[in-house]
């Protein structure tokens, strides 16, 4: 139009226009007061329109392929040349296709974009249909793609019974309403009167508008207890053939006409996708629910027959005791024998952890215990006869079954007393007879609640106690031959027995005490889990080492060191024993891949030390390199431990032999360091010590005494940059960056310090220091905030709110000009707890910044769940404004980020502003406030 119009004598009046099927009528106007030229275009555009040809009028319409029709109307102060005319009108024509084609074609690109995202989107539900994930997270990730394809914030998604008249809320997200949908509860029609979901439900078809209209449609009255009104409410039934299951709704609070015809459509066809990726799940569902039942039923039967085989093998076992018993009553050389085979087979049968035999003395008034082996005590001495459980059968001649509630029904009755160190849970005892008299009892007894004996055992330890019986009366005669003739030569070798085992005795005495030499200096020197020499050992062999070389007539030698990766992790979720059986294992893999010379030792822990000598340590350090690379080869193959597969790997450090070396705890210590070196840069891997790595140590030894001894001085000071308004460069606060006014090496920025005051954890000593410099400024000065920055480490303290509102509190400053800078990841790192710090500091005055925003996981989720008051741009973006590559991605990810702080509300800030170009970019795009080198250095002064 200004081409056009600038090609026309001065106050000319220009309007120019088309009507396209595709992109609809457009017509503009120049000078846009004018009136009367419209009316001349609009007759233009008419099919059989055509104007009176006049000397002051330049008019022309004409057609284009597709339909289109395009016309020009030019009111002129004075009449113009012929040709003048001509030229003009054949360039307005040229002028006005390219603009049609122009716009043509973003509208395909729109067009194409919109098919790419729904295609986009339609792709990521397949993929959640088959996704290993719970219906939750499934459901919340459905909400994004919807959010991707239209304005989707408030959304939910509810399951329908037509039959019973009910819903399920599957999902619900809302900005305002704080219902929490609970997937088990179902909601019927009674329960949400007037109920916009009911109505779209029973409706069938989708519906748009204000919540407001689509109730005076549905004949719906409002119930203010169904959520607040929608400026622009959009839902669609999810449809199974004819029937309606379900509905997608999403709805805008604050926008009102956000939602299209294209959207309704849009989101129909996805909810029929949502709807045949949720009857996936439920199939899914119900076939592992088949799987499970079929599984319990194979089971069942299996135990069944199990059952039966167990039954089996007992009667074969049965079958099999008795003939031993049977057997043994003949070929037992003595009664001991006899009853320790007979207990050994009643043990195959039944649970005989705890057995005797109990015979009548001779007297027939006391009982003999002949056999015992008890948990609790093997000795049974004699004992006359009196109520114990054991006098009970041979009372009453019959078994004795009885589980702890029996036993103590029998005391109360005055029947039993129970002998022996502790009681017993059940107890089981049966007569034993010879000739029809009782004369003894076999007993057993579980003082566990989880074994107990049944009526089988009963049946079966009286069917053996049967044939114990006659065992027991030939195996008595041959005992009482036996010893006659055995008391003759027991007379003979007590003798004998006596000197032999006084000259036993002072042998064994001897080789006793050598070998508690030997033991003593072995766990001195190796290590009690790992059998592996330890430090003393390997320091004992490095010293030898060390000698042989300064002699000269030694080898070449290199210490590794070795410190197992995340061993923490498994200590910590599998458990110690877990543990040692890694440290095992890993000991095994290390001796197997050194030579028959080299010595292996565990240092403590899961750190290791190897002394290889000879072709191994190498020249330059290729031989030692290569060993290393090979042994992390062994390390990293995978193992079994506590029923899972673990892939250990290791970080080692190696030190070469040196002159300057006087002990082997030095070279241990490089060892330790190029360790150390080896684990910052990734694990798994090695490192070579060597000069630089020795003065980098000293170094960082040196830099950490005197950051010790400048937090005492306090040496550390905050240094002042303004942020000003972008608008008119007024100041509105002040950052307070940290500095240290180091004694030799003069002023000192964050870089120099802060990673060892990280890894030492004194940062947050320096902190507080500038905390408190900071806090007292602001009581003495007036004027615009402060902010600080506050690192993830005090997040993680309990009482860091109470502390710096306790010196707010103390110095008399006002809260609300201190401002704390956090990052994301701090935000991220433990989020309730987080919350409620913020929330404790904003109570109090004490607003939030969120600084470097963009280079962490920046989502609306927690911008909008944080109580965040502002945020800084970080400097990259900002840096990308005028940068000859990447401009254009830069300049849209500031819009956005403006865009997004525009619509919740919260101030910007543009960090490391230093060209003009950057400022007035940022103003221009809608930034608030600006920061850096072009607009102010950090200074020491105190804030205005």
């Amino acid at each position: 139009m200004a081409a056009l119009r600038q090609a026309l004598p001065e106050g000319a009046v220009l309007a120019v226009g088309w009507r396209d099927p595709v992109l609809g009528s457009h017509s503009l106007v120049e000078p846009s007061s004018e009136t009367g030229v419209d009316s001349s275009l609009d007759l233009l555009l008419a099919e059989s329109g055509a104007l009176a040809e006049a000397p002051e009028l330049l008019a022309q319409a004409w057609g284009e392929q597709g339909g289109a029709r395009l016309a020009l109307v030019a009111r002129l102060p004075a009449p113009m040349e012929a040709y003048a005319r001509q030229v003009w009108l054949a360039a307005a024509r040229t002028v006005l296709d390219a603009a049609l084609e122009a716009a043509r074609t973003q509208a395909r690109m729109e067009h194409l974009d919109k098919s790419r995202r729904l295609q986009q989107a339609l792709y990521e539900i397949a993929d959640l249909a088959g996704a290993e994930v719970e219906m939750a997270e499934m459901l919340h990730r459905l909400h994004g793609i919807i959010g991707s394809l239209m304005y989707a914030p408030n959304c939910y998604i509810v399951e329908y019974d037509d039959a019973r008249s009910t819903v399920r809320f599957l999902y619900f997200a809302d900005q305002q309403d704080v219902y929490e949908a609970d997937t088990a509860r179902e909601w019927h029609e009674e329960e949400m009167p007037n109920s916009l979901t009911f109505a779209l439900l029973r409706h069938g078809r989708a519906l748009r508008g204000p919540s407001d209209l689509i109730r005076h449609r549905l004949h719906v009255v409002r119930n203010p207890t169904q959520g607040p009104d929608s400026q622009d409410w959009l839902g669609v039934p999810m449809r199974r053939g004819d029937r309606v299951c379900g509905a997608i709704v999403v709805q805008s609070y604050d926008r009102a006409g956000c939602y299209s015809d294209e959207d309704r459509a849009l989101l129909g066809y996805v909810a029929q996708h949502v709807l045949t990726t949720l009857d996936r799940r439920q199939a899914q569902t119900q076939l592992e629910q088949r799987v499970t039942e079929r599984t319990l039923e194979l089971e069942h039967a299996n135990r069944e027959l199990q059952d039966e085989v167990v039954e089996r093998e007992r009667a074969e076992k049965l079958q099999h005791a008795l003939f031993r018993i049977a057997e043994m009553a003949v070929s037992s050389e003595s009664l001991e024998q006899y009853y320790a085979k007979v207990h050994a087979a009643v043990d195959d049968l039944i649970y005989a952890r705890n057995f005797y035999i109990a015979m009548l003395n001779p007297a027939q008034d006391g009982i003999e215990f002949v056999y015992s082996v008890d948990e609790m005590d093997d000795q049974r001495p004699p004992r006359q006869l009196s109520n114990g459980l054991t006098e009970y059968v041979i009372r009453t001649r019959q078994a004795l079954l009885a589980d702890r509630a029996g036993i103590d029904a029998l005391a109360a009755a005055g029947e039993v007393h129970e002998f022996g160190q502790k009681q017993a849970y059940s107890w089981l005892g049966v007569p034993l007879q010879r000739d029809g008299e009782v004369v003894g009892v076999i007993a057993v007894q579980s003082y566990t609640p989880d074994i107990g004996f049944s009526v089988d055992d009963q049946r079966l330890l009286a069917f053996v106690a049967h044939n114990i019986g006659s065992g027991l009366a030939r195996q008595t005669a041959q005992e009482r031959l036996k010893s006659a003739h055995a008391e003759l030569e027991r007379r003979v070798a007590e003798r004998t027995a006596e000197l032999e085992e006084t000259n036993n005795q002072l042998i064994a005495q001897i080789g006793e005490r050598l070998r508690a030499e030997q033991r003593l200096t072995h766990q001195a020197l190796h290590d009690a889990l790992t059998g592996l020499p330890n430090r003393a050992y390997l320091l004992d062999c490095m010293a030898a080492a060390i000698e042989r070389a300064r002699r000269g007539d030694g080898q070449p030698f290199a210490v590794l060191f070795l410190d197992l990766d995340r061993f923490k992790l498994v200590n910590d979720s599998i458990g110690h024993a877990a543990g040692d059986e890694l440290l095992v294992e890993v000991a095994k893999r290390i001796v197997s891949t050194m030579r028959a010379d080299d010595i292996v030792a565990r240092l403590g822990g899961d750190e290791f030390a190897i002394l290889v000598g000879g072709a191994s340590s190498g020249h330059g350090g290729d031989g030692v390199r290569d060993l290393a690379q090979r042994l992390m080869g062994v390390l990293g193959r995978p193992l079994w431990v506590a029923g899972r597969e673990l892939f250990p790997s290791a970080s080692m450090g190696i030190a070469q032999w040196h002159p300057r070396y006087r002990s082997g705890e030095e070279l241990l210590r490089d060892a330790d360091a190029a360790m150390y070196r080896a684990k910052n840069e990734g694990r798994d891997r090695y490192a070579l010590f060597d000069e630089d790595m020795r003065e980098q140590a000293v170094r960082s030894l040196d830099l950490e005494a005197d950051l010790r001894r400048a937090i005492n001085r306090r040496e550390f000071l905050p240094y002042y940059q303004p942020i000003l308004r972008l608008e008119d460069g007024a100041v509105v606060g002040h950052e307070a960056l940290l500095r240290w006014r180091h004694e030799r090496r003069g002023l000192l920025a964050p870089a120099a310090f802060i990673a060892l005051g990280e890894e030492s954890g004194l940062i947050e000593q320096v902190d507080w220091l500038l905390y408190e410099q900071v806090i007292e400024d602001l009581a003495r000065s007036a004027g615009g905030y402060v902010s600080v920055n506050v690192s993830p480490r005090h997040f993680r303290s309990p009482d860091f709110a109470d502390r710096l509102l306790g010196l707010i509190e103390a110095a008399d400053a006002d809260p609300s000009r201190l401002r704390v800078e956090i990052t994301e990841v701090a935000l991220l790192d433990d989020a309730p707890r987080t919350l409620r710090l913020l929330n404790t500091l904003r109570e109090r005055g004490v607003l939030a910044q969120l600084d470097d925003f963009g280079t962490g996981f920046s989502a609306l989720s927690y911008l909008h769940r944080f109580p965040i008051s502002g945020l800084k741009i970080d400097r990259s973006f900002v840096a990308g404004l005028d940068a000859e590559g990447g401009r254009e991605e830069s300049l849209a990810l500031v819009r956005a980020i403006l865009a997004l702080a525009g619509t919740l509300g919260i101030e910007t800030v543009g960090e490391g502003i230093e060209t003009e170009f950057q400022r007035d970019t940022l103003l221009e795009l809608g930034c608030g406030c600006g920061q850096g080198y072009l607009l102010g250095r950090p200074a020491a002064r105190r804030v205005a």
